[in-house]
């Protein structure tokens, strides 16, 4: 059996992709997640016997319990490509976003677990021309790590969104291997039109004519300056783009659905529903795309749940992870 604790837990998606790929040999012992709203839906579909703890800087490590497996997808928007891009410089709030990862080293370097699994978006490898990441890698060697990292593409496993992200795998090093081989691409066919709900969507879930229209108006003076932003209409046999917090991730993955016929506002809306079929994937479709299984309870409401739904990781990239992970420690168990 396995301990793990999961840090930055958000809605629990690397925690569901180890408990996936460990079965019955993983149990977690430790959660911590600041956000309320995340903590609501976390709680929803996680059942344990502790409460979850909150913002992880005010936590001594004398009250986290022994653990083999530390689960961190430390906060992203300090190194996200959409973002300022101000890196370790970052402070929001208060707290310095881009530093959070360094409560993963403080707590690690006390409590020395197995292995160290972090996710984080591409930009990481990028920002500040890579010494961004050379910090990460190097701060994990210090504190007796071994640490490996790969960029790896959602699409590649089992759900259509083009999705890049860094994921970070560091082993004590008493225990690691002299390589580390990330997963190769177990499916790269899946479509939007195979995540797609079932039956027709509410009204609410269309774009208003007058909406319409300001997104287009918008993309064109855009275009005009010879930029690229705007809203995109994908097609049903292609990939989604990455689903983001915010509303240009839901404008940059409209579809077209005319299965609905009642287009009868059910909120207050500018102009009428348009009537070419064109809205936004709902938040069940964003779980799809991001791989939980359809028995995830989604409670909150939907402004909560796209936030947290874009957020939060794809499920079969960290299961495929975990699965190698695995393998790395049973060996060592053997041994």
């Amino acid at each position: 059996m396995y301990k793990s604790i999961d840090l930055f837990a958000g809605i629990g998606g690397i925690r569901l992709g180890f408990d996936n790929a460990f079965g019955k040999d993983i149990k977690t012992v430790f959660v911590s997640e600041w956000d309320q709203y995340a903590q609501q839906t976390y709680k929803a579909n996680f059942h344990d016997d502790f409460e979850i703890s909150g913002d992880i800087t005010k936590i001594s490590v004398d009250d986290i319990p022994p653990f083999d497996i530390c689960l961190a997808g430390f906060p992203c928007q300090a190194f996200s490509l959409a973002g300022k891009k101000k890196g370790f410089n970052d402070d929001y709030k208060g707290m310095a976003r881009g530093t959070l990862f360094f409560e993963v080293a403080r707590i690690c370097e006390v409590r020395k677990p197995k292995v160290i699994f972090c996710e984080n978006v591409k930009g990481l490898t990028l920002h500040d021309k890579g010494k961004t990441l050379k910090i990460i890698i190097e701060t994990l060697k210090q504190i007796g790590y071994t640490p490996f990292e790969q960029v790896l593409n959602s699409r590649d496993f089992g759900v259509p969104q083009n999705r890049e992200r860094i994921y970070i795998v560091a082993f004590r090093n008493d225990i690691a291997p002299k390589e580390f081989i990330f997963p190769s691409p177990i499916d790269s066919s899946k479509r939007i039109i195979d995540i797609i709900e079932e039956k027709p969507v509410p009204a609410k879930y269309y774009l208003s004519d007058v909406y319409l229209e300001t997104l287009k108006k918008h993309k064109e003076r855009h275009l005009a300056k010879g930029h690229g932003f705007g809203y995109i209409i994908r097609d049903l046999n292609d990939v989604a783009g990455a689903i983001v917090c915010g509303e240009m991730g839901k404008e940059k993955n409209l579809i077209i659905d005319d299965r609905q016929k009642d287009l009868t506002p059910t909120t207050h809306i500018k102009g009428k529903i348009n009537t070419q079929g064109i809205r936004k994937m709902t938040p069940r479709e964003w779980a799809r795309l991001q791989g939980f299984s359809d028995d995830y309870k989604l409670v909150l409401k939907d402004v909560h749940l796209y936030k947290q739904l874009g957020n939060t990781v794809t499920i079969p990239v960290i299961e495929e992870i975990a699965k190698k992970i695995k393998e790395i420690l049973n060996s060592a168990k053997r041994k």
